[in-house]
């Protein structure tokens, strides 16, 4: 028979899982509802790991911005688009936050004894946690925020990238993010630079594909970010921090298989519930909504989390078919040389639509002036894939 976890080990939630998900919900729950007791536990020895990440304005609902503005580094009022026909200023306000604010934060307004680092969560469960050292953390709730987990019954195209933080000798000159620049050479996919101007002479600089695998080199990235800043002048005079990551960029598959291969508890969110935007794998902006919404529950136990959970990772899915659509053309649609022109056709559209777009918030006539126009990839393939996934 287990041992039963001491006093000092049992909470009303245990939060499986330290990244973006779970330290937002842990966040709004220390401000909204400060007489809960809760367990963040995070594998690695800080919370967020190595990241930056960024959203548009209209990704966020005004009345949920307090729990993100804190950890804001920077932020810009517009953005730049680059494609081979146009290039374009769009007025949505962008910003970006580093995992060391999340990480900072936490600490800062939770207890220590709710912060548990450096302990894989081996097994979670209804009503218990258990740590690689077989720490047994009890909860009235679990919540199970581990990441990906099993993602094989799902039809997913990589979003990858390799990016650096560069210290330049003089000002690079750019007024305002540049989220898409794709005049670079298109390999391996759809093929983009991504750069964020922290400073006058900072600039982070990510080399991004829309990839059929997840194989990323490092090295070869390294080297295209050099020739991208010496392209423009740019005189690097060191480079500051480092990131990479594969996100997937799911365009179908089974939804109830993907749930079932992840485990039996239905308390889950983040990437381990497929809460994420469909087209750009952004996980903010739905981790800021599960993190209100778990707060904002009247009563936060197991059953009640379960439901609340599995219902907002189902309808995510469904309201998220349309995007899928557009993912299938981009991956299965499009040569791989020719899948810019994918965006390059939804980028010519206008503005608000596509705030509503990156929001996830799409109208009827949005969708059906994303698909009217030259099209991007060939009738005969998209048919098909039309049928298919619509």
């Amino acid at each position: 028979m287990p041992k039963k976890a001491p006093s000092s080990l049992q909470y009303d939630l245990a939060i499986a899982g330290g990244g973006l998900a779970g330290g937002l919900v842990a966040l709004a729950l220390a401000k909204l509802r400060p007489e809960l007791k809760i367990a963040l536990i995070e594998a690695d020895n800080r919370f967020g790991g190595n990241h930056i990440w960024s959203f548009f304005e209209s990704d966020i609902e005004p009345e949920h911005r307090w729990l993100v503005d804190p950890l804001i580094s920077r932020q810009w009022d517009s953005y730049d688009v680059h494609f081979p026909k146009y290039s374009r200023t769009l007025a949505n306000g962008y910003f970006s936050i580093e995992s060391a604010n999340l990480d900072s934060e936490l600490r800062k307004r939770l207890p220590p004894e709710s912060l548990i680092t450096g302990q894989r969560a081996e097994t979670v469960e209804s009503g218990r946690v258990k740590l690689a050292n077989d720490t047994v953390i009890a909860a009235q709730a679990v919540l199970d925020v581990r990441g990906g987990g099993d993602i094989s019954a799902l039809e997913t195209g990589w979003q990858k990238f390799f990016g650096q933080m560069l210290k330049l000798g003089k000002p690079h000159g750019l007024e305002r993010p540049v989220i898409m620049d794709a005049t670079v050479k298109q390999i391996d996919g759809y093929r983009f630079i991504y750069c964020l101007p922290f400073s006058d002479t900072e600039v982070f600089v990510e080399d991004t594909y829309y990839a059929d695998t997840p194989d990323l080199d490092s090295a070869t990235s390294h080297g295209r970010i050099a020739e991208y800043a010496a392209a423009r002048g740019w005189e690097v005079e060191a480079v500051l921090s480092e990131e990479k990551g594969r996100l997937p960029v799911i365009y179908g598959g089974d939804f109830d298989a993907f749930w079932k291969a992840n485990g039996d508890l239905d308390a889950r969110a983040g990437a381990r519930a497929a809460l994420i935007q469909p087209i750009t794998s952004y996980s903010l902006p739905m981790a800021v909504r599960t993190a209100m919404l778990i707060a904002e529950m009247p009563e936060i136990n197991q059953s009640s989390l379960d439901k609340m959970l599995r219902d907002l990772a189902t309808e995510h899915w469904k309201n998220g078919k349309f995007y899928r659509l557009l993912c299938a053309f981009l991956f299965l649609g499009a040569d791989l040389d020719k899948r810019y022109k994918t965006l390059e056709h939804t980028y010519a559209k206008d503005e608000q639509l596509l705030a509503r777009f990156y929001a996830g918030k799409s109208t009827k006539m949005d969708q059906i002036s994303l698909l009217t126009g030259k099209p991007p990839i060939p009738v005969s393939r998209a048919i098909p894939l039309l049928l298919k996934y619509r």
